[in-house]
């Protein structure tokens, strides 16, 4: 009986791989299996090879591994590009006729899934083939894969969910009558983890459990997910979602939103959002509240535009010109997705400051199995919302002790909603007075920044004091959990919110600590030197990773063992 198992169903862009995937991970949920799935997928709308690896157990897990025990392709690329990522002992399933191999390695075997898609309808069905087999050779009962074949295709009518359910059988009935002799015998363990959600669908549902009601972007991958969640759900919640013109339009059109009063959202990769730095610092001078996603990807310039990075740390603590106070959250899963979207919201116009919410394609797009977030967490807070008149002598832009003003928005409050973006007084008329430069100054950076400064999020701590101790932000929460787990007197800190940054609770968090390495996704050691930046505190080493992949729990194991 294995504890857990990954699976790999690769192929052409085309394919289906994303939606037999998709179905892999609900059938796995729905007979009592934690999963944690990743896509790989090159820029392409037809053609290149892509996988979809899922990771089941009875046990949460939050991790890719770096090989696959069963893999399923569907074509001959699919077997070049993958029989090196298959485990020791695993199985490789093809089909010899379609992929033109005449010799099987070791590990390999020959099935007619072409065949078996035809019989059902056509070579389309391909990855409901696959998705049956794939039940069938993991030990788990049909009706789960059929219940998710149902569930995947019944939008697209009953013909189609018919052929895709027969396929699917097909490819179970083979595999149970053909390959029983390697099929894996997987434990399960009912559990109330119901929900699957990918990073972008997550940090969308916590956009709308906040109140959004205006998104706009321009597709970017991979921040092009969040849009089309909202959109999914923009009827029901009577939201307005813009498809822009580009990302320059799409920043201003936010804040001219946020401006009138409603709470609104933009998002973009690296190319994306440095169009939106201007944008980015109107909101500042203006003191509008603005919500920005930055879901990385490789760059420079259009870089690996499927693939994952962690390269903009830097950039979002210092994107826009001038200085400024903002907050800069980067949550690690699904769940703090969710909550960093209410968060930021809330963040933004309580302090009238720039939000920044930093994901990545790994975090954005691979799915995991958890109990839905709690929705009542962190309920609207809109701040210093005028509804009167403020009186004589106060203007939108007074003076404060903690640099928030209060907010009127136009037509609703007899105060004059002003907004300039040079430099003005308490009333938002322009100034070149230097003394009155210095008090603006002073309350849109330094008096916001030190209210921002007490309400930061604290790290997520784990063994502090062990002999290693991994430091992390976004995406790596996952693989530092499993792997601090798996290797003797290993710890680690992981920041959900990187800006301000919480250096007392850093240098409390890695006190005694044998020996402190960062885990990042780019080349440079960003976190490590933010630490440094701002702690004094000089890292051991940087554990990196920027060939576009994410960490897989083995690498970052074995990373752990070395520094031990």
């Amino acid at each position: 009986m294995s504890e857990e198992i990954s699976i790999r169903i690769t192929g052409e862009a085309g394919q289906g791989i994303v939606a037999a995937g998709l179905m892999l991970c609900r059938m796995y949920k729905d007979s009592g299996r934690h999963v944690f799935a990743i896509q790989d997928y090159m820029s392409r709308i037809r053609g290149g090879t892509n996988f979809f690896q899922a990771r089941a157990a009875a046990v949460p897990v939050y991790a890719p591994r770096e090989k696959a025990d069963l893999m399923i392709a569907l074509d001959k690329e699919a077997v070049a590009s993958n029989k090196s990522a298959l485990a020791p002992g695993g199985v490789l399933v093809l089909d010899a006729e379609k992929s033109g191999i005449k010799e099987l390695e070791k590990g390999w075997f020959n099935a007619p899934i072409y065949a078996l898609a035809r019989e059902a309808g056509g070579p389309l069905y391909a990855n409901s083939v696959a998705l049956g087999m794939a039940a069938a050779l993991t030990c788990v009962e049909f009706d789960k894969a059929g219940e998710a074949v149902r569930n995947e295709f019944s939008a697209k009518g009953g013909e189609v969910a018919a052929k895709n359910a027969l396929a699917a059988r097909k490819g179970f009935d083979y595999a149970a009558g053909n390959m029983k002799a390697r099929s894996f015998r997987l434990a399960a363990a009912p559990h109330g983890r119901n929900c699957l959600l990918a990073g972008n669908e997550a940090l969308a549902l916590g956009a709308i459990s906040a109140g959004c009601k205006f998104y706009t972007a321009y597709p970017m991958s991979p921040s092009t997910g969040i849009m089309d969640t909202v959109a999914d759900y923009a009827a029901r919640y009577g939201i307005i979602v813009e498809q822009a013109e580009d990302e320059i339009a799409a920043v201003n059109m936010a804040v001219g939103a946020s401006y009138a009063g409603v709470r609104s959202m933009t998002a973009s990769s690296g190319g994306g959002f440095a169009l939106m730095c201007e944008g980015l610092s109107l909101a500042a001078m203006t003191e509008t509240p603005l919500v920005i996603a930055l879901v990385m990807r490789p760059g420079p310039a259009t870089g690996f535009p499927t693939r994952t990075a962690q390269e903009d740390l830097e950039f979002a603590l210092h994107a826009g010109h001038g200085e400024f106070a903002r907050a800069v959250y980067t949550p690690g899963s699904p769940e703090e997705c969710f909550l960093a979207a209410k968060r930021a919201f809330n963040t933004a116009e309580r302090f009238q400051v720039p939000a920044l919410i930093l994901s990545d394609q790994y975090l954005a797009e691979s799915v995991t199995n958890l109990e839905f977030p709690d929705v009542s967490a962190e309920p609207p807070d809109r701040g210093r919302l005028l509804k009167g008149d403020t009186g004589p002598g106060t203007g939108r832009y007074s003076y404060s002790p903690d640099g928030v003003s209060p907010r009127p928005v136009p037509g609703r409050s007899a105060a004059l909603a002003a907004a300039d973006s040079d430099e003005h007084g308490p009333e938002g008329h322009i100034t070149e007075l230097a003394e009155v430069r210095l008090k603006m100054t002073r309350k849109r950076l330094g008096l916001k920044l030190a209210g921002l400064a007490k309400e930061v999020l604290r790290p997520t701590v784990v063994n502090p004091g062990s002999k290693t101790m991994l430091c992390g932000f976004g995406s790596s929460l996952g693989v530092m959990r499993e792997a601090c787990a798996a290797v003797k007197d290993a710890g680690f800190v992981h920041y959900p919110q990187v800006w301000p940054f919480p250096a007392a609770e850093t240098l409390a968090a890695l006190k005694g600590a044998g020996r402190v390495l960062t885990l990042e996704g780019n080349a440079t050691g960003q976190l490590a030197r933010l630490m440094r930046r701002e702690t004094g505190l000089e890292p051991a080493g940087s554990v990196l990773k920027y060939d576009g992949r994410p960490f897989t729990l083995d690498e970052a194991a074995a990373a752990l063992e070395r520094g031990n």
